[in-house]
């Protein structure tokens, strides 16, 4: 049975919601850009937000029995031991991120980070904590698919100022899954060389069916000082609410993370997000999975439109999330492609080039929607790349030439 009916959502019903998805641009632009998907709250977290809203349940946030519901979602789906005396509840991810890197490195030491990836991880790093920024990019393969650079990161990390390993998992933008032989050869090199491991993975639950997800300290030793960063949020569409969990390697790390992270930053945890966190992790199964097999439709979906349709473009399925990671160098399209399938095809994408190197030609699409509507989004781009009047400054000319 589903937990809800996909077909049900619309355009029109959308636009009645007020986040910034569908608040930032005009009404006549599908915004497919930030990671928020369309479908309908599971029915255990509405129920935890109704009951709150009743009983006038609306203070400061308790952590009540989150952790225990994070570990046994965790154990049930990864086969994850937490212990959940190990557990930090912060506002979200990025506030995680920037807590970690303050508790774990210091000023002006160097954090590796994997280009292209999730762009605030830049001004994170840079601007917030005021740490250098040390790339290793991700190495593609001549089909499109991505992996990470273990010499790259050997390198970096034998660096003396190299503290610190930033590592997005599963990877945003491009889906990348790492495998575990892959994430245990990071910890070991990351243990040899003394750096700290920050592991976002946020985007695991999504993990498409057939995908595995290593949750990173499943691998790691405990002499390894590394942190993982979860959260309900984007996998079950809830950022809003405010929460994410910050899961010690060991009560050695633990104890850094009590030490440092100030007690003022916890309480800025939303309570709704704490109530929705733990309805998610308890009861959210059922709707998840459907998510899933949602997202991996609509990853082939996409593929396969791209295939027919676009034959310019390149696209490699994500193995997990519902984030599309596409290649328009080879296109007709000169400068962001992002800008041209604003203006043409009225479909508001990511920007590849803000999400650092190798970022440039590409885009980010969001198809964490209904089959209808993301048909209704290719059906734009395509018929953007193939209707005659465009405008010749954002076009190339058939032989290759700018004009």
């Amino acid at each position: 049975m589903s937990a809800f009916d996909v077909d049900a959502i619309t355009l029109e019903a959308l636009r009645q919601r007020t986040s910034a998805k569908w608040r930032v641009y005009e009404p006549d632009v599908i915004p497919a850009w930030v990671a928020e998907m369309d479908f309908p709250l599971a029915e255990p977290i509405s129920a935890a937000l109704h009951g709150a809203i009743d009983r006038s349940d609306v203070g400061y946030r308790w952590i009540g029995e989150l952790p225990d519901s994070l570990a046994g979602f965790a154990g049930a789906t990864w086969g994850w031991d937490i212990n959940p005396d190990h557990v930090v509840v912060l506002p979200d991810v990025l506030t995680s991120v920037a807590q970690a890197i303050w508790a774990l490195t210091a000023p002006g030491e160097g954090v590796v980070v994997n280009t292209p990836v999730y762009p605030p991880f830049f001004s994170t790093v840079r601007d917030i904590c005021g740490r250098a920024l040390v790339d290793v990019p991700l190495l593609r393969d001549p089909e499109g698919t991505y992996e990470l650079d273990l010499e790259g990161l050997a390198e970096a990390f034998a660096r003396p100022e190299v503290t610190g390993y930033l590592l997005c998992s599963p990877h945003n933008p491009t889906g990348l899954t790492p495998s575990a032989e892959t994430l245990t050869s990071i910890a070991e090199l990351a243990l040899l060389h003394g750096v700290a491991v920050i592991a976002d993975e946020i985007h695991a639950p999504l993990a498409h069916p057939g995908t595995i997800h290593t949750p990173f300290l499943t691998v790691s030793s405990d002499d390894l000082t590394a942190v993982s960063l979860i959260s309900a949020s984007k996998a079950w569409n809830i950022a809003g609410a405010k929460c994410a969990q910050v899961v010690a390697a060991s009560q050695r790390v633990m104890d850094i993370m009590a030490e440092r992270v100030p007690l003022e930053v916890t309480y800025a945890t939303g309570h709704f997000g704490v109530l929705a966190s733990i309805a998610a992790y308890r009861e959210g199964g059922p709707w998840l999975e459907q998510v899933r097999a949602l997202i991996a439709a609509n990853a082939l979906a996409v593929h396969e439109h791209v295939a027919a349709a676009m034959p310019a473009i390149r696209y490699v399925p994500p193995a997990s999330s519902y984030l599309g990671w596409m290649d328009f160098s080879d296109s007709a399209i000169i400068g962001d492609p992002a800008e041209f399938l604003l203006e043409r095809a009225r479909v508001a994408v990511s920007s590849g080039p803000t999400f650092g190197t190798g970022g440039e030609g590409f885009v980010r699409l969001n198809f964490g929607t209904s089959p209808a509507i993301l048909a209704d989004i290719l059906d734009r781009m395509s018929r953007a790349l193939t209707e005659p009047g465009i405008d010749a400054s954002l076009m190339r000319h058939p032989e290759g030439k700018l004009r």
